[in-house]
C-alpha cells in the first residue's frame, strides 16, 4: 500500500518544510491531536502553536515515514522523527545535539483533509537522547 497523498503533504509541508500555512488547507477546522510529547489539542490554531513551539525547540525537524497502511479514511505510519535540539524541550535546555526517537502515527482521514491524528512515540531514547 502507498501512503495517501494527504498523510505524506502532512509531514512533507507542515514539519519538513517548515510550512505552517498548509495547516489550514490539510486539516478540518475541529481537528483533533494527540501528539507523541503528550499534547491533546483541537483545531488548527492551537496545533500551529504546537508546531510553531516544536520546530523551534528542535532545528532541522523532520518527519521521515518508514512504513504507511492505509484503508479507508485511516492511515498508519511507523516514523522516525530528528532535529538538533536548539531551544528548550521537554524541561530541557538547548544542548546544539542532534536527538532521534520513533513513533508511530494513526491517521483519520475525512472530506481530503485529516480530521485527527494520534502519535505515540518513544520517549525514552528522546530523553535519553537529550540527557546525554
Amino acid at each position: 500500500m502507498s501512503t495517501p497523498r494527504l498523510v505524506a503533504e502532512f509531514y512533507a509541508r507542515i514539519w519538513n518544510a517548515r510550512d505552517l500555512a498548509a495547516v489550514d488547507e490539510l486539516l478540518t477546522p475541529d481537528f483533533a491531536f494527540r501528539g507523541s510529547l503528550g499534547d491533546e489539542l483541537r483545531g488548527r490554531a492551537a496545533f500551529a502553536g504546537y508546531a510553531g513551539a516544536l520546530l523551534a525547540a528542535l532545528a532541522d525537524y523532520r518527519c521521515d515515514i518508514e512504513e504507511c497502511v492505509a484503508e479507508g479514511e485511516r492511515a498508519f505510519a511507523k516514523m522516525l522523527f530528528s532535529g538538533r535540539h536548539v531551544g528548550v524541550l521537554r524541561g530541557r535546555p538547548a544542548t546544539g545535539r542532534r536527538v532521534a526517537w520513533s513513533g508511530a502515527a494513526l491517521f483519520t482521514l475525512r472530506d481530503e483533509r485529516i480530521a485527527g491524528l494520534w502519535v505515540v512515540g518513544d520517549l525514552t531514547a528522546l530523553d535519553a537522547a537529550l540527557a546525554s
